[in-house]
């Protein structure tokens, strides 16, 4: 709220007896022209301050914990599925994303899901089809989810929950003109839509109400001094080693794919980097779904499961938890208290039981000062445990 000052002015009064003319005295001053001037001295009449602006309000983005202006913080959320298969690099919308989520797909080849809260992305694509527990993680947002087709279970899922009650179906059979084939890529590794349309989509088909509350808890980065230097997490997919670096001056996790290549959003040109890297081991297995010849897969997505989760440069060991299809997943330290991420972009790296974890902490560069407490919600860096890059980190 700004307040605003007012002037109250006097007018100058006459002693009693004046004569009018006795207001004003004529000064000479050698070689000038005589002045009128008032006969009593006085200060000049102050100027009036100026208002000064009103500071903007912000609020944090429920996705993030990133300020933004509360029209902004209530924008719907909107899911969409990416394709991850070689054809398809390097795709479109990271950036802008609030969330991605990582997770295998057929026979463990993976998939990516993007959610969009506060940002609008310029190009999001190739868009691919819709599996089951994807719908369940965006099921916790109540998103628009947008995809192109989907496994017969995900798609009869989407027909009966997919009006809200779950998600909201967005799909680009249904609504091709939202989305586009671009001519510089094969199908099915070019189909394409943006931010406009996307918003615009939400809308025709009713997800417009605010997200629900947040569900994770955020922090600011840590002070440059308290961050280690270097640092390494792998996870190894069917058909993509991904590896993330972490760059102690933006304290990001600088994201390289396919072992080794550099990972850049082709909509902006800038290298992926989220603040937060969160690891969930999740039980998979072979989808009965009348077509075993598409090795599609199905995921225990409730309950809970081992979690590594890496933020400021350090990684702890903990558990991740969902109730229900719609409960928000949360994270957890080894004490049982919600994990505090850092205020930006999170990557959720969703694993089979089986698949391959390496975690590498980097070395501090400062020590902590007397009587300095520690990060709030995390235990002490795991660094000295047996992180081991020949072998699958224990569950």
């Amino acid at each position: 709220m700004v307040a605003g000052g007012a002037f109250v002015g006097g007018a100058f009064g006459r002693g009693p007896g004046a004569s009018p003319v006795a207001s004003q005295a004529v000064v000479a001053t050698p070689g000038a022209s005589p002045s009128v001037g008032p006969s009593d001295s006085s200060s000049p009449t102050p100027s009036a301050t100026p208002t000064p602006e009103p500071t903007p309000v912000v609020v944090a983005a429920p996705l993030d914990g990133v300020m933004v202006s509360p029209a902004v913080a209530k924008q719907h959320v909107i899911a969409v599925m990416i394709d991850d298969l070689s054809p398809a690099r390097p795709q479109s919308g990271f950036s802008d994303a609030s969330v991605v989520w990582q997770a295998p797909a057929e026979g463990g080849i993976p998939r990516y899901m993007l959610l969009f809260q506060e940002r609008t992305p310029k190009a999001v694509g190739p868009v691919r089809s819709a599996r089951y527990y994807y719908i369940a993680w965006a099921s916790e947002w109540k998103a628009a989810y947008a995809h192109a087709g989907g496994s017969p279970q995900a798609l009869q899922t989407l027909r009966a929950q997919g009006s809200g009650q779950l998600v909201y179906n967005a799909d680009q059979f249904a609504w091709g003109t939202y989305y586009w084939r671009v001519t510089n890529r094969f199908p099915p590794h070019n189909l394409y839509t943006d931010g406009k349309h996307l918003r615009d989509l939400a809308k025709r088909i009713g997800a417009t109400a605010p997200p629900p509350k947040p569900a994770w808890l955020f922090r600011p980065d840590a002070p440059l001094e308290a961050r280690p230097q270097g640092g390494r997490i792998e996870v190894d997919y069917l058909a993509n080693k991904v590896i993330y670096r972490y760059d102690r001056a933006t304290n990001t996790y600088r994201r390289f794919v396919s072992g080794g290549v550099r990972q850049v959003d082709a909509g902006t040109n800038q290298q992926v980097a989220p603040k937060n890297v969160v690891i969930m081991r999740v039980v998979f297995g072979p989808l009965n779904d009348a077509h075993p010849e598409k090795h599609r897969l199905e995921a225990q997505v409730t309950g809970s499961g081992t979690a590594w989760i890496a933020t400021n440069g350090k990684t702890i060991k903990g558990t991740w938890r969902k109730k229900s299809i719609t409960s928000p997943t949360r994270f957890y330290d080894k004490a049982g208290r919600q994990v505090r991420l850092t205020v930006g972009q999170t990557f959720v790296q969703v694993m089979k039981t089986t698949d391959l974890v390496s975690i590498h902490d980097g070395k501090p560069v400062a020590t902590t000062s007397p009587g300095a407490s520690p990060m709030p919600g995390a235990s002490p860096s795991p660094s000295a445990q047996a992180w081991s890059g020949s072998r699958p980190v224990a569950a």
